[in-house]
């Protein structure tokens, strides 16, 4: 009787939370636009933590370059659908002379293959690398990205280097652009709203596969190379082929959160995927609770929607000092104050697994 009636209130939890999550744009967009694409940056990120999750949270590898699988998304989507290749190359402009234009069903598996591609390159000379090593390794990987896509501007003019990739075409799909808004039955829904829906539906779409990844057999098998990769490795698991599904897994959905990126902001540059990127996407899963979904989806929306909100009250505290503080650097310092007194009070993150939280009170004890 009880695991009905809990069962029950699962299931209303579960409506109410899709009816909150459909009708906040509608209700944001009331109050201007701005709002809604915080809520859009923030789907965006919770996609970035759901993929490192399985690099760091699930497998137990530390990655600071995870911001490079964002960056090859969001510039092949940009390349794909930008007229810089069919300016810059005489070819591929007689070949397209409408422009690439190039839908959603062929740009979602295009990023998530291109970044897991590079996932995959990336894992294969680390598989001996742990801890502090392979976090260097990995940071270097992603900045060299960043340097590569900065720089390939010349002999060829590839990514237009630090000038970026401009004029993006918006997502479309069945007659539907998102980059326009939309009238129902007399209301209007602005264009961000539309990206928080598609942006909504990749987070469900997500979750449910990180769910089952994480129940499956090469989940159990990913856990077992994090708590002990030799003791894993002497049960008879494949640690190196599972360490480098575990890169390619992950970095598929930062080529999807990079692509989604660029048609959303409609221009990219190397600025945007800086090393202060990969260190924020770690932190949001350690503030949540490493490898636990709820938890790694609340540390991406608190740390993605902080630094906005705080716009709000760094403004204020700077005209009380008379313009002595940035309000930037002001709302920097609040930020890393929160992320401190939450890491001392909950050092498991804010909603860790029940595991670590039975082992915690078990040791404690």
């Amino acid at each position: 009787m009880m695991n009905f009636i809990n069962r029950q209130n699962r299931y209303v939890v579960i409506a109410i939370s899709a009816i909150v999550l459909l009708v906040l744009p509608l209700i944001l967009q009331q109050g201007g636009n701005a709002w809604v694409r915080i809520a859009d940056a923030a789907l965006l990120y919770v996609l970035l933590a759901l993929g490192l999750n399985i690099v760091v949270g699930y497998a137990g590898l530390l990655d600071l370059g995870f911001v490079a699988f964002y960056a090859l998304g969001a510039y092949m989507f940009g390349l794909l659908a930008s007229p810089h290749l069919t300016d810059t190359f005489a070819s591929i402009g007689a070949a397209f002379p409408g422009g690439l234009h190039i839908p959603l069903w062929v740009v979602i598996p295009a990023g998530a293959a291109i970044a897991g591609i590079f996932g995959i390159l990336l894992g294969a000379p680390t598989l001996k690398l742990r801890g502090d090593y392979l976090a260097i390794v990995t940071l270097g990987f992603g900045e060299i990205i960043r340097v590569f896509l900065n720089n390939l501007d010349h002999p060829v003019n590839i990514t237009n280097g630090p000038k970026g990739l401009n004029q993006i075409d918006s997502i479309h799909f069945w007659g539907l652009n998102l980059g326009k808004p939309l009238d129902v039955f007399g209301f209007q829904i602005a264009s961000v709203s539309l990206y928080y829906y598609l942006f909504l539906g990749l987070v469900l779409v997500s979750v449910v596969i990180c769910h089952r990844l994480e129940l499956s057999r090469i989940g159990r098998a990913w856990m077992a190379i994090r708590e002990d990769e030799i003791a894993a490795k002497a049960m008879g698991i494949n640690t190196r082929n599972l360490k480098l599904l575990a890169f390619g897994m992950g970095a598929t959905f930062g080529g999807v959160s990079g692509s989604m990126f660029a048609a959303f902001q409609g221009f990219v540059s190397p600025e945007s995927f800086s090393l202060m990127e990969s260190v924020m996407i770690v932190a949001m899963i350690v503030l949540g609770g490493i490898g636990h979904l709820p938890g790694v989806i609340m540390g991406a929306v608190l740390l993605s929607a902080l630094p906005e909100v705080l716009r709000y009250v760094a403004g204020p505290l700077q005209a009380m000092t008379d313009g002595r503080l940035d309000s930037a650097i002001l709302r920097q310092l609040l930020i890393a104050l929160a992320m401190i007194i939450v890491m001392l009070w909950r050092p498991r993150g804010l909603w860790p697994t029940p595991e670590h939280g039975k082992s915690l009170q078990s040791a404690q004890k």
